[in-house]
């Protein structure tokens, strides 16, 4: 069974906002909902300074802590790695808001169901790609099986040394390249 995780290159990543219009598109969000959010950061000095845009979402985290305090389990790990919210099981306690230490879950408006990204997943699989990796304009998002060493997203991050945001302290499917 294949294990979905994504690549984010913030050395590409233009801060365009595509990926987040997609996720709000194909997910039907609230202008003001999304899954994903940026956090801008500077590194060095002047003269040498250097800013990257670092798109935040869903760490779809093998242990997961929003998972482990629900008391619905609404929330639950597919076994491909996934993270999903069974919206008809959530009472909207926000306990697995508080328990994400990447601030990933969001409120939805209409529903007061707690959600995040999902990788798209519909029909018992992830989007194909998903929509914030098939609309993004710089090739900064990868997205595949992590188990598959000829994977486009297993080849880019050994390629770049990819990194979880957080090291291993969660086991995050999202790696970065900064």
């Amino acid at each position: 069974m294949a294990r979905y995780g994504m690549l984010i290159n913030t050395k590409k990543c233009v801060g365009c906002y595509a990926c987040r219009i997609a996720c709000q598109m194909k997910n039907h969000l609230e202008p003001t909902e999304a899954f994903i959010r940026y956090e801008e950061r500077e590194t060095g000095e002047y003269p040498s300074v250097y800013s990257e845009i670092i798109p935040l979402q869903c760490q779809h985290c093998e242990d997961a802590p929003c998972a482990a305090v629900c008391p619905t389990h609404a929330t639950y790990i597919t076994d491909s790695g996934v993270v999903l919210v069974d919206e008809n099981k959530c009472i909207g306690c926000k306990y697995c808001m508080a328990a994400c230490p990447y601030g990933a879950r969001i409120v939805r408006e209409e529903t007061g169901v707690v959600e995040k990204c999902r990788f798209c997943w519909e029909d018992g699989k992830p989007g194909d790609p998903p929509a914030c990796v098939g609309t993004c304009i710089s090739g900064a998002r990868v997205f595949g099986d992590l188990d598959d060493p000829a994977s486009e997203v297993s080849k880019a991050i050994a390629e770049y040394n990819a990194q979880p945001i957080a090291g291993d302290l969660t086991k995050s499917k999202i790696f970065y390249v900064r």
